[in-house]
């Protein structure tokens, strides 16, 4: 009697932990989906966020990947960076045209499994910027491919990029193709219109999903804003005004704001995820390559130049496309030295600049008078006591006199001769 007690409980507790896991099994798991925003330029940092999110949406298992896109494009090559990222995930991708997809915008959309639209938002409008021959001609290939591969109308896809396809009934030989939400749902090309993010979802299948969107921090927000090329350019004038005028001054004092404004560039840049380590490396090595020519062996000239090109080289890598790099690296140097030549007529007049120029002769007890007539001077001898680039303190017949040349550059501690006075100017030149 005891034992058939003991097997009837037995059979009855293994009969409650069968319905207890049938019935945890019968409980469906909750979709979770990655949205990511692509809702400004599309550039190198907006492929960095997206490529972060897409693979963190791998990481946790999402079901799929919701591309909301507010964009009016951007460049090629980072949108084919995004472009392969999505489809590299090995999650489906659905595209949510939320305002407008336009130029790579349209690109990232036909790449996505299925694309949906809201109500008065359109799509299209990708002819490439140049529009060369060629440049159409790859972007008709990449459009034309990413449509046949989602089951789409290759012909539409042509059109939004090359203006010599024509789509009866729908674009004429000379145009640009955009779509509405409306025109692109009558010509099937896309998979349907909903208001909000939780409808489309619903449209592919995919019920009371948990959303996560994934925004950009606040350091790449500040990153983007920065690295953008107008705030880039002039972080960039003030980067190469500081160092000339360190260059004509040495006081470190616009050194410092200058290596500040270019630190602040390239930081900006890798966060933003323009720029690398490598390209830092480049410009600490002429950096220091400069440094070298100002401070330890001035005057050959050889160091000066190989720092320069140097910086120069890692700002324009900086920027991720070299044309946009170029571009706005030399309109930041012309601005810097169109400002500097206009500093250096403005700043000899300036009682401030003069304190600041001789303030470290000035403050020797044994001083000197640059504003009486000098004579008696000519053809004398004496050692340069700072650089003369061309202006600066040379030690005459054991006096100290503001000197200048001109315009050679004489290294410190070097002999030097008086070739002329002209009142209280005294031109000097190498003894």
């Amino acid at each position: 009697m005891k034992m058939r007690l003991v097997l009837f409980l037995a059979l009855a507790v293994l009969g409650l932990l069968g319905v207890g896991v049938r019935a945890t099994w019968a409980v469906p798991s909750t979709p979770f989906v990655q949205v990511i925003d692509v809702d400004d330029t599309i550039d190198a940092g907006m492929a960095h966020r997206v490529q972060r999110a897409v693979d963190q949406a791998r990481q946790d298992g999402a079901t799929a990947i919701l591309v909301v896109l507010k964009t009016n494009g951007g460049v090629v090559d980072d949108a084919n960076d995004i472009r392969d990222a999505l489809q590299a995930s090995g999650i489906p991708t659905i595209a949510y045209v939320k305002e407008r997809a336009w130029s790579a915008g349209a690109l990232i959309a036909l790449s996505c499994d299925k694309i949906y639209m809201a109500p008065g938002s359109s799509i299209g409008a990708a002819e490439p910027i140049p529009s060369t021959p060629k440049y159409i001609s790859a972007l008709h290939a990449e459009f034309v491919s990413l449509a046949q591969a989602h089951h789409r109308n290759p012909s539409i896809a042509a059109a939004m990029t090359d203006p010599d396809v024509v789509v009866p009934g729908l674009k004429a030989k000379g145009q640009i193709l955009s779509l509405s939400a409306n025109d692109a749902k009558k010509w099937h090309f896309i998979d349907g219109i909903s208001d909000t993010e939780i409808g489309v979802l619903a449209l592919a299948g995919i019920h009371q999903p948990r959303l996560r969107t994934a925004g950009a921090t606040w350091g790449e927000r500040i990153a983007q804003f920065v690295s953008d090329p107008i705030v880039s350019g002039f972080l960039l004038t003030i980067g190469f005004l500081g160092i000339l005028i360190e260059m004509q001054t040495l006081h470190l004092i616009a050194g410092i704001i200058g290596i500040a404004a270019l630190a602040l560039f390239f930081g900006a840049h890798i966060v933003a995820g323009f720029s690398n380590w490598i390209v830092i490396a480049i410009f600490v090595l002429g950096l220091l390559a400069l440094l070298f020519e100002l401070h330890v062996l001035p005057g050959h000239g050889i160091s000066g130049t190989v720092g320069i090109l140097l910086i120069l080289t890692s700002i324009v890598l900086a920027f991720g496309t070299v044309t946009v790099g170029l571009l706005e690296t030399a309109m930041a140097l012309v601005v810097a030295v169109v400002l500097f030549v206009l500093a250096l007529r403005w700043l000899p007049e300036s009682a401030f600049m003069r304190r600041f120029a001789f303030a470290g002769a000035q403050s020797v007890t044994e001083g000197y008078t640059a504003a009486r007539p000098v004579i008696g001077l000519d053809g004398r001898d004496g050692v340069a006591q700072t650089y003369l680039r061309p202006a600066g303190v040379a030690s005459i017949d054991g006096n100290r006199y503001q000197v200048q040349t001109d315009g050679e550059y004489i290294p410190a501690q070097t002999r030097i001769r008086v070739k002329r006075v002209e009142g209280a100017k005294i031109i000097v030149t190498r003894a």
